[in-house]
């Protein structure tokens, strides 16, 4: 960043919120938030680890997905819709 880029980003901090112009802004509702999907683009860091799965489980993932390929993937998005779940129970 420039100086003057930096400068004005400093400014801008100072501001009170108030001083933020939001009426052309609409309120988020509750069927915006149901129809709402996860950023497409976003990336989770990924960890690699070895972990050990009982092999008819292996399986059946690999099973399920074209030529094999994408089955630790699969496992991961099964993983995150449990995990989902477990939170939405204990809130």
């Amino acid at each position: 960043m420039t100086e003057g880029q930096e400068a004005e980003i400093k400014a801008l901090k100072t501001r009170p919120e108030s001083d933020v112009d939001t009426s052309d802004i609409p309120e988020w509702t509750e069927e915006f938030w149901r129809s709402a999907v996860r950023n497409p683009y976003f990336k989770p860091i990924k960890q690699q680890l070895t972990l050990r799965l009982d092999s008819d489980l292996v399986a059946w993932f690999k099973r399920r997905e074209p030529d094999g390929r994408g089955y630790q993937s699969a496992i991961n998005r099964a993983l995150r819709e449990y995990v989902a779940k477990q939170e939405r129970k204990t809130g």
